[in-house]
Parts: structure tokens; sequence; C-alpha cells
């Protein structure tokens, strides 16, 4: 049996999850891996980091997270480049993007996205700049507004990334697996402790993604808090590996998740 894996929110630069990464490993020759996102902020690291795993696993797809897209005013890349720029030096390690022909698992489309968010997924009636308002009063805000927001405009970027993800995938026949670093419903952003924080975790406009394509599953990150919900039938699953910090206060499971299985 081949089995795909799933992982995210690797964050290696801290040493304890890069010891943990450098144990992955398949359990068969044919294993795949999924990365939802958050390898590292630096290019390089991530570069290198999905390339050791890409010499491991006889396929290594991944997408990106906020993480990747943080920039310094220093940075040579930054927003739109710093996405283009990890797409080239990925290709040339072997490594399966959001940019690629989607690859097939047995007869599951495996389909890495990349819709970022809108602030969206907020309180009925308020605005998105209200809602930005009750954030930095509690406090609550990302750093995405100090390392993505200058450099792009966000919200441009990820209706122009969901439409361009719906146009790839309405051309999929059969079942999919849909991967995608921020979640692509609001249910799961539901159990954060600070729902304002929920602003940053996805968009509306994924909402039906599922159901439109014929999804045994979605696979996440972003929230740090791996379980697995269902949403109109169609289990999304956050498989983050988190901060060490964090991990002490997670259920117990199995990392990395064994997602699909064929023989």
């Amino acid at each position: 049996m081949s089995t795909l894996w799933l992982v995210s929110d690797l964050h290696v630069t801290f040493p304890a999850n890069r010891e943990r990464v450098e144990r992955l490993a398949p359990a068969e020759e044919g294993d795949w891996l999924i990365v939802a996102g958050d390898v590292a902020e630096s290019i390089d690291i991530v570069v290198d980091t999905l390339a050791r795993l890409r010499r491991r696993f006889a396929r290594v797809v991944w997408c990106p997270g906020n993480h990747e897209l943080f920039a310094r005013p220093s940075d040579r890349y930054q927003g739109r480049a710093r996405y283009a720029r990890l797409i080239d030096l990925l290709r040339e390690v072997g490594v399966d993007t959001p940019e690629d022909p989607y690859p097939v698992f047995g007869d599951v489309t495996v389909a890495p996205l990349f819709t970022l968010y809108d602030y969206s997924f907020r309180p009925a009636g308020r605005s998105a700049a209200e809602a930005l308002i009750d954030a930095r009063a509690a406090r609550a805000t990302l750093d995405d507004e100090l390392y993505i927001a200058p450099y792009v405009d966000v919200v441009e970027w990820c209706a122009e990334r969901v439409a361009y993800s719906r146009e790839r995938l309405t051309a999929v026949d059969g079942p999919t697996l849909l991967v995608n670093h921020w979640p692509l419903a609001v249910e799961p952003t539901r159990r954060l402790r600070q729902p304002d924080m929920a602003l940053w975790c996805g968009t509306t406009l994924t909402r039906s993604f599922a159901r439109d394509y014929r999804a045994v599953g979605v696979v996440h990150g972003h929230l740090h808090m791996p379980e697995e919900i269902m949403v109109e039938g169609v289990p999304h699953v956050d498989v983050s590996l988190g901060y060490p910090f964090e991990q002490v206060h997670m259920p117990r499971r199995a990392w990395p998740m064994p997602g699909l299985r064929i023989p």
C-alpha cells in the first residue's frame, strides 16, 4: 500500500520542529507527502526543507502559507514576486505547487490551492474595516498586517486566486482532495480562542469548493488546532504541527497524518 501523508505548519526555524521534520520518512517506497504551508519565513529554508523531503518521498505537494509570504522592506522579493520566486525554485527541486498540473493519487486528483484571506470571516453586520478595528482593539491581529499587507492588496489577490482556482478545478473530472493552507470554510475557525483572528483565516468565496469539486476531503493548516470536523458531509482536517510551545496542549494524535491509501 502507498500512503499520502498530510502535514502543515512545520515552522522549521524552531529546532524541535526541525528535528521532527528531519525524521519524516515514507513507510513505503511509493508514499507521497502533502505540505500545506508555513514551512518557514526564509525562501532558502523553505526550498531546502522541501527539497530534502522530496528526496525521501515519491512526490511532495506544497501550497504556501502566510509565513512563506512574510517579507521585510530590505527583502529582494515581496508580495507577488515572492510567491513567483518560490514557485520557480520549488519546480527546480521537483516539488508540486499550485501552479503545476494537479497530480493524481489513485483515482483522486490532489489539488494544492492558494486562496489567501479577505477579512470576510467576520461577524455579521460588521464591515471589514470595522472588524479590523475591533481586532486591533482586542490585540488579536496577525503579523500578516506587518509582513504581507504592505506589499500587496491581499483582498484583490485573494479574489484573483479564488477565480484562478475555480477555473482549474472546473476542468477536473472525478473526485478531488483539496489542499489549502487556510480553511476553505469558516467552521474550523469557530474553535479559535480569539475569534477576531478569523479575519486572517480564509474567505467565504471558497465556501462551496468542497461540494462544487467533488472533494473527498479538505486538508488545511494555519489554525494550529489539529482536528477533523465535518462540514456539509465532507471532512475538513487541520494537519498542523504548530509551534513547540503549543504542542503540549494539542490532542495526542498521529503525525504526520495518513490520508489516502492505494494498493
